[in-house]
């Protein structure tokens, strides 16, 4: 009787998993995390306050800032609180279907990112080539349709992977290696044929991320050829300065996006806790840090939370 309630827990929830070995000091852990909350919470928020009640940034630039700090907003709500009860409260314990939601949001909002970064890109092309048109370019109406098409894009793009995860038997061990579901980890714990979720998770993330950083890049080697052909030193730092806080956003978000599915595609025999802690940065640290990068770049919005 206790093998077959065992299996229809097994079938019932996954097992989410903290750092291994490190149980005895689970509570001490989970002050950096509380920390990583309340900052990233308290930062996202008074950077879309400050744009919201200052009429001086509605500007284009700023405005896929708040787009960017929203989203944040989103992937820390959508995580943190399942890390949390990890380390206070040792609750380990996660339902398929809330698994299958949890990865769902966690998916399409790291998409969405990834499509605001390119929108800022975008921003920082126009603002250096061809300054002039600037503002007739990047009107808020194109703004809104074009953030509004790639939130669309995420969305879409990611709401097949929860059924197609739910139509498999998971009758492997159903213990996770992070503290929160990912595709990935969940397709592999199925005893059934994977190829088409397999296939489908790669084409969205090269799709999305993949095309998403490619075109980021090429817009920074046309904003370098722009910026090498002013003839002074002077201005052409000052052009690039613009573009500091954006570029530091960047690689915060794609290095570790792009390291942790290579490791889980094709790094099997990558140690567990580097996954772990590569897992924990590629969540964690851009909602942590995009607030303090723009807030340092930006001496408005600096000035602004100062006041």
């Amino acid at each position: 009787m206790s093998a077959v309630n065992d299996t229809k827990l097994n079938a019932a929830v996954f097992l989410l998993t903290g750092l291994p070995g490190q149980k005895d000091i689970h509570l001490w852990i989970s002050i950096p995390f509380c920390l990583v909350y309340v900052i990233s919470i308290v930062g996202n928020s008074v950077i879309l306050f400050i744009i919201k009640t200052d009429p001086s940034l509605h500007e284009p630039m700023y405005i896929f800032l708040s787009m960017l700090a929203v989203t944040d907003l989103g992937l820390s709500i959508t995580t943190i609180p399942t890390i949390l009860g990890i380390y206070l409260f040792n609750s380990r314990e996660i339902s398929l279907d809330a698994c299958f939601a949890q990865l769902f949001f966690i998916h399409s909002l790291s998409f969405i990112e990834s499509s605001i970064l390119l929108l800022m890109a975008f921003d920082r092309f126009v603002a250096i080539s061809n300054p002039l048109r600037y503002a007739s370019v990047l009107t808020l109406p194109r703004i809104a349709k074009m953030g509004l098409l790639f939130v669309l894009r995420g969305f879409v793009l990611t709401f097949p992977l929860p059924f197609l995860l739910k139509r498999f038997q998971y009758c492997q061990a159903n213990i996770l290696s992070h503290s929160y579901c990912l595709h990935q980890e969940v397709m592999n714990l199925a005893c059934s044929d994977i190829t088409v979720n397999s296939i489908y998770g790669l084409f969205i993330t090269l799709l999305m991320v993949g095309l998403d950083s490619l075109l980021i890049f090429l817009s920074y080697v046309m904003i370098l050829k722009t910026v090498l052909k002013v003839a002074s030193p002077t201005e052409c730092l000052r052009a690039l300065n613009t573009c500091v806080s954006h570029l530091c956003a960047v690689v915060l978000f794609y290095t570790p996006e792009i390291g942790l599915s290579v490791l889980h595609r094709f790094g099997k025999a990558s140690p567990p806790l580097l996954q772990i802690l590569l897992g924990y940065v590629y969540l964690l640290v851009p909602p942590l840090m995009n607030p303090i990068v723009y807030s340092v770049k930006s001496k408005h919005l600096r000035e602004q939370i100062i006041k």
